[in-house]
């Protein structure tokens, strides 16, 4: 097969590809990331290059304007290799993971990726429900040499001693440290330290260590999301959190959702570059995290993890590819606990990797960590979990039962999708306020910058402000007239947020009818999913004290604009309680206390997954939805527009 070199700038990177490749292909290979939230279908047009110099094959696109077409613009999805190129890649097509910016997340940065402060909400993490018992624990010995009155052998010498501290009935260890084990004994005078690790039931001997080195125990809690990744070095001895650190998902480059990356899983070698994806930025992570504190890598000696079911087949190199195939069974819930060097993972040889169980192929262990770390079921009284994102994922219930369900409301409040949305990153626009006499409009982005896009809760401010400005009716169409920021497009016609003398590129933001419908898809997938939840459960909103929110989307949410567009229920703002990363703060909990890592099993088994898709009212339920904020207006009555 001929073969052509590709160079991209302005990264000056050169990879030699096979004709025929694509662009986008290229560049993956290449480690040049484009945004692209389509997964390459050439739907999203976000994946624009410039050819400088050399030959494509490029199928005919709506996305490329006849001026862009003019100037050797071209979908990199769509374009095949046919000569040696040179490519520049936009500011506005490229797709950056180094850091998130410190306004995000009420973060400051450190290194290559933003460190969270180390405060987080009450509410999203029960510090002290559970016995301190990590899920690694290192314990320093002083064995009694043998002699001709004590001749056991030098494992049963040790198992004695560790028993002498701890009631464990189910001990084992590994050959490679049995083979060692006579000599390390006898070169450290018979004192050791030896690192037992929560082993799949049992307690197993993972590391057996001359002297005493008991301080320096390490380990991280990741929240491998579909859109960021989460890690947090903690000290297993103290409990203390020494950093926590967030960068973009990287897999993010194969596809905005767990479908589209699940499609991409089944091309040649698709697995393995999904895999390499996430573990590459995890192990950057923990370098990161481990030079900044000087720690010795092989004193970190485990590693939980939380994520949906599809980013934890990933991870593992597991096949996703019946998730998505009815009957919809995932390979496995309950993934036993493994050696973290057999998923890559760069921490102590020996060192363990565990992950929180999920529930179903579409309600993973970041849903059971949510509910672990917001105590729904230790509550008498009935709360919601409400996880707004891709998925949606939802699960109400008390101490009584808990019941979960998936509303595939796609990515359009992840910034995909639409036609000026971004990721909540610098410059995206995330607070709008519309005046209703002159509709002049006034917004902030993420980082006081010139705007970029538009971020999730900027969506959810602009159609509520539309909608009290009479911008736009009930149906989501745009109904004002003969003014300068209104105008026709290939797409409905758009309102303009902000001119582009005031953009980072130079082009107008704008949102159009279609992103409209969009979004207002995207709420009603979500907002149905609750209602059919409460419905079939015998309950009504009334009857919910507590409305926990999940994930990075709240930090901006204003909830009045989301119950305005009908994304949330009608209920008093006091119900809602924002709880942050409750994912990161359940695996933090399991990697901390083996009881934690117990009551999560038992909340895997205990969550009912309840699937809307062979709901026969689901639908509809949806379409009832599909107004601002219903069509039945009885269940917004305090909304009035």
């Amino acid at each position: 097969m001929e073969k052509f070199k590709v160079t991209f700038y302005p990264d000056n990177k050169t990879i030699e590809v096979e004709k025929g490749k694509t662009i986008l292909s290229a560049a993956i290979s290449a480690g040049v990331y484009i945004n692209s939230s389509c997964g390459g279908e050439g739907v999203c047009g976000r994946c624009k290059v410039i050819l400088k110099k050399g030959t494509v094959l490029s199928q005919p696109t709506g996305r490329l304007s006849l001026e862009e077409r003019r100037h050797n613009i071209y979908l990199a999805c769509l374009a095949t290799i046919q000569s040696d190129l040179e490519v520049e890649i936009p500011e506005e097509s490229r797709l950056i993971f180094e850091k998130l910016s410190p306004e995000e997340l009420g973060l400051r940065l450190k290194g290559l990726y933003a460190e969270v402060e180390e405060v987080e909400s009450s509410m999203s993490i029960l510090e002290n429900v559970f016995i301190h018992s990590p899920l690694a624990t290192k314990l320093y010995l002083e064995l009694p040499p043998p002699d001709l009155n004590d001749k056991i052998s030098d494992l049963e010498r040790l198992y004695r001693e560790i028993r002498k501290r701890h009631q464990i009935p189910i001990m084992q260890t590994g050959l490679a440290n049995i083979r060692r084990l006579g000599e390390v004994l006898r070169s450290s005078n018979w004192k050791v330290t030896v690192t037992l690790g929560k082993r799949n039931g049992t307690v197993e001997v993972v590391l057996i260590e001359p002297g005493n080195t008991s301080k320096r125990n390490y380990g991280f809690a990741f929240d491998i999301g579909t859109t960021t990744i989460y890690g947090q070095l903690i000290d297993l001895n103290t409990k203390r959190i020494l950093s926590t650190k967030v960068t973009y998902n990287k897999q993010a480059v194969f596809g905005p959702d767990v479908i589209t990356r699940i499609i991409y899983a089944q091309e040649e070698d698709g697995l393995e570059k999904l895999h390499h994806a996430v573990v590459d930025v995890m192990n950057e992570m923990i370098q990161e995290c481990i030079r900044e504190h000087s720690i010795d890598l092989n004193d970190v000696s485990c590693v939980l993890c939380a994520g949906n079911t599809t980013m934890i087949h990933l991870l593992l190199k597991i096949d996703p590819s019946y998730i998505r195939r009815e009957p919809y069974v995932p390979t496995a819930n309950f993934v036993p606990t493994i050696r973290a060097a057999e998923a890559g993972i760069k921490i102590n040889p020996r060192g363990l990797l565990s992950c929180i169980p999920g529930v179903s192929s579409y309600v993973g262990g970041d849903t059971v960590a949510g509910v672990l770390s917001c105590g729904i079921e230790r509550e008498k009284d009935l709360s919601l979990l409400i996880d707004i994102g891709t998925n949606g994922e939802v699960v109400l219930g008390n101490r009584d039962f808990l019941i979960s369900c998936a509303a595939s409301a796609g990515p359009a409040f992840e910034g995909s999708g639409v036609s000026c949305g971004m990721r909540a990153s610098s410059g995206a626009i995330q607070k709008v306020k519309v005046n209703p006499l002159n509709y002049e409009v006034k917004f902030s982005t993420i980082g006081d910058t010139k705007p970029k896009g538009i971020c999730g809760s900027g969506y959810i401010d602009i159609i509520a402000e539309m909608l009290k400005a009479k911008i736009i009716d009930k149906a989501g169409k745009i109904i004002l007239k003969d003014h300068f920021r209104i105008r026709d497009s290939d797409y409905g016609k758009e309102f303009v947020i902000a001119f582009g003398n005031s953009t980072l590129s130079g082009q107008d933001i704008i949102i159009n009818e279609s992103d409209i419908e969009n979004i207002k898809r995207a709420k009603a997938a979500i907002f149905a999913g609750v209602s059919i939840l409460i419905r079939h459960m015998g309950f009504d909103f009334e009857d919910i004290k507590k409305i926990f929110i999940a994930g990075g989307f709240g930090n901006y949410l204003d909830i009045e604009n989301a119950k305005l567009i009908g994304l949330l229920p009608d209920l008093e703002n006091t119900r809602y309680i924002f709880v942050g990363n409750s994912s990161l703060a359940g695996a933090r909990q399991v990697l901390l206390s083996y009881e934690a890592m117990k009551k999560a099993g038992e909340l895997a088994s205990k969550i009912t997954y309840f699937e809307l898709s062979v709901e026969p009212s689901y639908m509809e339920e949806y379409m009832a939805a599909l107004f601002f904020p219903h069509t039945d207006s009885l269940r917004f009555p305090n909304i009035k527009i």
